[in-house]
C-alpha cells in the first residue's frame, strides 16, 4: 500500500548507472521506495556479479520487487553469457507456434532462475514498414494474424516459466519513419486502417491471452488523439485501452528518457501526464538527477490529488509481483539447461532461414571476397552487432576470404571489387539499411540484420534475421549444405521492390 508520505517511489521504475549497487543506490532506492528497477547491458558482466546484482536488488526493494529485462531475443538480448534466442522475425519465418512457444520458455528459465520476474517482451508490433529504424525484425512479421499468433505462443512459453510478460508497444510502432528514441514520431492512419492492422494483435492478445502488462508508444496517432502520444494520452490508454477493450492488467510506460517524451514535454510533468492518463508504472530511466526530477514532480501530483486511482494503480502492481515473485531457484541456469536450450536456439534460427531469389552457397574452398562493414556498434535498444573481421573469420573456415571492412559503403567501387575466379559476396550486418548498398553488385547478399536489406541489393540473398553466434552457425550449415533454407519471407520481400524515403545513412566503423 501506499507509505503515508505520498511517495512517488512505488509508481516508479529506474534504471541503474553500472554493475554494482553502491551505497547511493541502495539509499536512493529505499529513501522513495522504490520497487521496480530495469536492467541493462551496462548493469551485467559476469553471470555471477549479474546473480550477485539481483540478489541484492532482491533485498532492497523488499518481497513486492518487480525486476525486469529486455530479453527479446536476436539484437535485444542483454546476457553475452546465455544462449542467444531467435529474433522475433526469425521465429516469424519459421512460423511455427510450437517452436515459439519452446523459445520464449527457454528464454524466462535463466530469468527465473536468477530471480528477474518480468521481460519487456514479446514484441506485438506488426512491421509493415520496410523502412521502419526501430522495430524491423524484432516483430514477429507484418500479417497480423500470424504475428499475433507466435507472439502469444512465446508469451505462453515464458509465463510457464514464471515470468511476466509485456506487450509491446501499444497501440503500434511498426509503421513509423522516426525512431522514438530519437524523435516523436506520428502514425496518420485513419481508425478503420488502425483497427485492421496495428490494433488487430493488441486486441485479440488482451481478449484471448493472459497478458500481465502492456508497455506504450511514445507515438502520435492523430485519429485518436491529434495532441498526445500514447503514452500521455487519457483517449488511448483509458479510454481505449481500460475502456473499450477492458484491459485490467499492469500499463507500463517505454522509457520516458527517449527523446520523443523528453525533448517535447520534460520528464517531471510528463511522468505526471502518463499516471494520469492511465499508466500504472512510469519508466524513469537515466540520469539520477531526472529520476529525482521525476518523484518530485509526482510527489507534488499525488499530494494536490491530481492523480488517479493512486491505489489502483498499486494493488496492479502488487498483483503483479505476487503472481510472479522473484525468487531465485537453488542451483541456477545450470550447465545442462544450457546445452538444450543452446541446443533448442540454433534449431531455430536454422528453421527461420529464408532463401531470397534463389541463392546458391559457394562450393567449400572457393575464393570470395568478401565486403562486410568493419563493426557495428549497439545503438538504442540494440546492442552491437557481429565485427567484419569475426565474420571474415568464420567465412575462413570454408573459404579462401579475401575481406575488405569497410566504415564507408558510399566509397567501395564494386568494379574493382570483381576480380575473376573469385565469388564476391556481401554482407549486411547492422540494424539499418544503408543507401550505398543500392550501388552494390555482389554474386551472393547475406542479409545477415535487417532482411529489408534484400530490397536495396540486386542479387540473390540468404536472411538470417540476426547476427548472433547461434544465427552464424546456422549461415555455416547453410554454406555447407547441412541447413536447408525454408523460412518464409515476409509479404514485403515478396512484392515488388519498395523505394519509400531515403534511408539513413547509419555510422558505421572500420576494423
Amino acid at each position: 500500500m501506499l507509505p503515508d508520505a505520498p511517495h512517488a517511489g512505488p509508481l516508479l521504475m529506474v534504471d541503474l548507472p553500472g554493475p554494482d549497487l553502491d551505497a547511493d543506490t541502495r539509499e536512493h532506492l529505499r529513501r522513495h521506495h522504490i520497487r521496480a528497477v530495469c536492467l541493462f547491458r551496462k548493469n551485467i558482466g559476469t553471470e555471477e556479479q549479474f546473480a550477485r546484482l539481483v540478489a541484492e536488488l532482491r533485498e532492497v526493494l523488499g518481497e513486492g520487487a518487480l525486476i525486469a529485462i529486455d530479453q527479446e531475443g536476436g539484437g535485444v538480448y542483454r546476457t553475452p553469457f546465455w544462449p542467444f534466442p531467435p529474433s522475433a522475425m526469425s521465429l516469424g519465418a519459421a512460423d511455427d507456434p510450437a517452436l515459439a512457444r519452446a523459445v520464449g520458455a527457454a528464454v524466462a528459465r535463466p530469468l527465473a532462475a536468477l530471480g528477474l520476474n518480468w521481460n519487456f517482451a514479446p514484441v506485438l508490433d506488426v512491421n509493415v514498414n520496410p523502412h521502419n529504424p526501430v522495430i524491423g525484425d524484432r516483430a514477429f512479421g507484418s500479417e497480423p494474424g500470424r504475428a499475433t499468433d507466435l507472439a502469444l505462443a512465446w508469451l505462453e512459453g515464458s509465463l510457464l516459466e514464471g515470468v511476466a510478460g509485456c506487450v509491446k508497444h501499444f497501440p503500434g510502432h511498426g509503421d513509423t519513419h522516426l525512431d522514438s528514441h530519437l524523435a516523436l514520431p506520428r502514425v496518420d492512419k485513419p481508425r478503420a486502417a488502425l483497427e485492421a492492422g496495428e490494433f488487430v494483435p493488441f486486441r485479440r492478445a488482451l481478449g484471448e491471452a493472459d497478458v500481465p502488462a502492456v508497455m506504450t508508444a511514445h507515438i502520435v496517432y492523430p485519429a485518436l488523439d491529434p495532441e498526445h502520444p500514447a503514452t500521455l494520452s487519457p483517449a488511448l490508454l483509458t479510454g481505449l485501452l481500460r475502456e473499450e477493450w477492458g484491459y485490467r492488467g499492469v500499463v507500463v510506460t517505454d522509457s520516458m528518457g527517449m527523446k520523443a517524451i523528453d525533448d517535447h514535454y520534460g520528464r517531471g510533468e510528463a511522468a505526471v501526464r502518463a499516471l494520469r492518463a492511465g499508466a500504472d508504472l512510469v519508466m524513469a530511466l537515466g540520469r539520477r538527477s531526472a529520476q529525482e526530477d521525476t518523484l518530485r514532480a509526482v510527489e507534488a501530483a499525488i499530494l494536490e490529488g491530481r492523480v488517479p486511482d493512486v491505489p489502483g494503480k498499486l494493488a496492479r502492481l502488487d498483483a503483479l509481483a505476487r503472481r510472479f515473485p522473484s525468487r531465485p531457484q537453488p542451483g541456477g541456469y545450470g550447465p545442462q539447461e544450457q546445452v538444450t536450450d543452446r541446443t533448442l536456439f540454433r534449431e531455430a534460427w536454422g528453421r527461420g532461414l529464408t532463401a531470397w531469389r534463389s541463392p546458391q552457397p559457394p562450393p567449400p574452398g572457393s575464393a570470395v571476397t568478401l565486403v562486410v562493414p568493419g563493426d557495428v556498434p549497439g545503438q538504442n535498444v540494440t546492442e552491437a552487432g557481429v565485427t567484419g573481421r569475426d565474420l571474415a573469420q568464420r567465412l575462413s573456415r570454408l573459404y579462401d576470404v579475401e575481406a575488405h571492412l569497410t566504415a564507408d559503403p558510399e566509397a567501395l567501387d564494386w568494379a574493382a571489387l570483381r576480380t575473376p575466379g573469385r565469388v564476391l559476396m556481401l554482407a549486411t550486418t547492422s540494424r539499418h539499411r544503408h543507401p550505398a548498398w543500392r550501388r552494390a553488385t555482389p554474386d551472393l547478399h547475406l542479409a545477415l540484420w535487417n532482411p529489408y536489406a534484400v530490397l536495396d541489393v540486386d542479387a540473390p540473398a540468404l536472411l538470417t534475421y540476426g547476427v548472433r553466434p547461434e544465427a552464424l552457425d546456422a549461415l555455416e550449415g547453410w554454406l555447407t549444405g547441412e541447413v536447408a533454407a525454408t523460412g518464409r519471407a515476409s509479404p514485403e520481400l515478396t512484392g515488388p521492390e519498395l523505394t519509400g524515403p531515403d534511408l539513413e545513412s547509419p555510422k558505421l566503423t572500420g576494423p
